[in-house]
């Protein structure tokens, strides 16, 4: 027995090495054949399991095209869910498609027996609650979204002077930073390449622009399409102009991480309070607590 041990955790070695080497192989490949999709301009193919997917989503909009709608409530939608990074014309039927599905599904988790004593009162609490929580989620997602183009906008910022001083034009610069940062910055270069297209398509630029302002919702990229504009029309320096936007953003960013690393301090009480300090009061306390109770126990008796 004693000489199988060895032999065992040889064999357990061996086979956790070669886990680890064919899925080190594997995760290359995969990026391996990224990149080689990047660079012929191709886009990779579906994956072959799309179809379960395809149907579930073709349901989802089914539902929700058969909903009432209202057009207050339909524009609104719309605006978070492009602000969210959905821009499909299906995506609000999708949406009430899957809040309707949620809500249905709270309900019937609170009204059967199989988790819990069913509750009528839960379950139509659960039921609004499963109504409003996707809504909550696509607030959730297009804010990490806004941040994600407001922490990109520094650097494309910089590229875009960067090009406008080397000679080229607004419109070709916008194009080639949107080039360039979509490795870094997928959701900000989504939008460039967007405005780029407006551009072509034969939009005007500072339509294109303020709509790039409302698509997104950021405060920086709005103060940066009024100063573009305002440029464009009095014909002022638009590399100076940036430059100096360029500046003023930065100066932004770093008031910024000092506001929240003085909130820092105030954030910390509460896991201080409730999941810390109880633990050092157990453990420092907790032996001459119990020392306390044997000492005196038997006296009280007495």
């Amino acid at each position: 027995m004693l000489l199988l041990l060895p032999l065992l955790a040889f064999a357990f070695a061996s086979l956790l090495i070669a886990a680890a080497a064919m899925a080190y192989s594997s995760g290359h490949a995969v990026t391996l054949e990224q990149r080689l999709v990047e660079l012929g301009g191709a886009r990779s193919k579906a994956p072959a399991d799309d179809g379960g997917f395809d149907k579930v989503v073709d349901t989802l909009k089914r539902v929700g095209n058969a909903l009432p709608r209202s057009t207050a409530e339909m524009g609104k939608l719309r605006t978070k869910l492009v602000r969210a990074g959905y821009r499909g014309h299906e995506a609000v039927a999708v949406f009430f498609g899957i809040r309707l599905a949620f809500a249905l599904l709270c309900f019937w988790i609170f009204a059967t027996p199989m988790f819990m004593r069913p509750n009528m009162a839960m379950a139509f609490a659960g039921c609004g609650l499963g109504y409003l929580l996707p809504g909550m989620a696509l607030g959730r997602m297009a804010g990490r979204r806004q941040h994600r183009i407001r922490m990109g906008l520094a650097d494309a910022l910089d590229l875009l002077v960067v090009s406008v001083e080397a000679g080229l034009g607004l419109d070709q610069a916008i194009q080639r930073v949107g080039e360039e940062i979509a490795f870094a910055h997928q959701d900000l270069s989504d939008e460039l390449r967007l405005v780029n297209l407006e551009l072509r398509a034969g939009k005007g630029r500072t339509d294109s622009l303020r709509g790039l302002a409302e698509r997104t919702g950021v405060d920086d990229l709005a103060s940066l399409v009024a100063m573009l504009v305002q440029t464009d029309r009095f014909g002022t320096s638009v590399a100076q102009s940036l430059r100096v936007h360029s500046e003023t953003l930065r100066t932004k960013r770093r008031q910024r991480a000092e506001e929240a690393a003085a909130k820092t301090g105030v954030k910390m009480v509460f896991p201080l309070v409730f999941c810390i300090f109880p633990a050092i009061f157990v453990v420092t306390i907790g032996p001459a607590a119990i020392k306390f109770v044997q000492v005196l126990g038997p006296m009280s008796q007495k």
